[in-house]
């Protein structure tokens, strides 16, 4: 795929979580390997200080020392030999919001943020963002 294909791919799936999931509010795609927030789609505008923020939360969530720590007690106690991760989706409820984190199949490297206001249903919630999170998955060959 093309960096032009992977730049378009990612700017249309971040804007099918939006208008696909019930009550999102905002949806991201972040960069494991670098850090960085890839693509975003929001209702209000945020400073560019809290969006670095979250993709570094993100990853903390997902590749910090504590949680790969984890990963490998986890995989050596059960005798797995992985090469990928464990967690693959986390879900956090703030005051206000609920935010899905989700890791992509086909690839490690893409965790997709969607945020929805707290009334969503939490079902419709995973259904929606998962059916939208495979078409990220298809197009990096999963």
């Amino acid at each position: 795929m093309s960096e032009m294909s992977i730049s378009q791919a990612v700017t249309n799936v971040v804007k099918d979580f939006r208008q696909t999931v019930p009550d999102c509010v905002a949806a991201g795609i972040v960069d494991m390997s670098t850090g960085m927030l890839l693509a975003v789609d929001t209702v209000d505008s945020h400073p560019s200080e809290v969006l670095d923020l979250l993709a570094a939360a993100t990853f903390d969530m997902f590749q910090g020392r504590n949680v790969v720590m984890i990963e490998e007690i986890f995989n050596k106690r059960r005798g797995i030999e992985r090469t990928g991760h464990y967690f693959r989706e986390i879900l956090v409820n703030s005051e206000n919001l609920v935010h899905l984190f989700m890791r992509g199949t086909a690839t490690d490297d893409m965790v997709a943020v969607v945020v929805c206001r707290r009334s969503v249903n939490i079902g419709m919630l995973f259904a929606q963002a998962r059916l939208v999170m495979r078409s990220l998955d298809t197009s990096f060959g999963g």
